[in-house]
């Protein structure tokens, strides 16, 4: 995993409540058992119609929200209850794989939430009603930005210079700062767990 201290990039907003795992990656693509291409078909159902050309008005394919570096549109900004239905981890890996870091919403679904951290992506949980801020913004000015700042815990819309404390994890929280997942974690407390085996074997 890549180090995460802070970020700001503008955003693609979807202000759509109870976004499930089927939405987000269909269940027809989870035969493949390795993470690539799964990007590709994030939203597929929203984003394609059944001859499988781009939907116009979904916001993925508006060219106002299109990326121009990796830096941009790195943070998806999504309504309340994002991620819920069903465990599967593949709806994180098409998150991570179309190049979001960080999914802002009001509340996640706690096994997204946790197959998201495991993947890299940071879920960020704001109030409803600075998240309904945050959307009324994105549509005075669709290049907004918002900062996270892991360190100090905060999400601030640099359109009004508002901020929210978000909770995290301690263990979750260490791992996105030091760039490890959980096997590197424990790598990395490889020394501390030798002298107990030997103080305490």
């Amino acid at each position: 995993m890549e180090k995460f201290i802070t970020l700001t990039s503008t955003v693609v907003p979807l202000p759509i409540e109870n976004v499930d795992t089927d939405q987000i990656i269909p269940a027809r693509f989870l035969k493949a058992t390795s993470k690539e291409g799964f990007g590709d078909n994030l939203f597929r159902d929203w984003r394609y119609d059944k001859n499988n050309e781009p939907i116009s008005t979904f916001v993925l394919n508006n060219p106002t929200y299109a990326s121009t570096s990796l830096s941009d549109r790195s943070i998806l900004v999504g309504g309340k209850n994002f991620g819920s239905g069903s465990s599967r981890e593949h709806a994180a890996w098409a998150i991570a794989g179309y190049g979001f870091k960080v999914v802002v919403s009001s509340f996640f679904a706690d096994i997204f939430k946790n197959n998201a951290m495991n993947n890299g992506v940071l879920p960020v949980v704001v109030s409803e009603a600075f998240l309904a801020e945050i959307f009324a913004e994105i549509n005075k000015n669709p290049n907004i930005t918002l900062t996270v700042d892991l360190e100090k815990q905060t999400l601030t819309n640099n359109a009004t210079g508002k901020s929210e404390n978000f909770a995290i994890n301690s263990y979750k929280k260490e791992c996105f700062l030091q760039g490890f997942d959980d096997i590197d974690y424990l790598l990395s407390k490889k020394d501390k767990i030798e002298e107990y085996e030997k103080t305490h074997g």
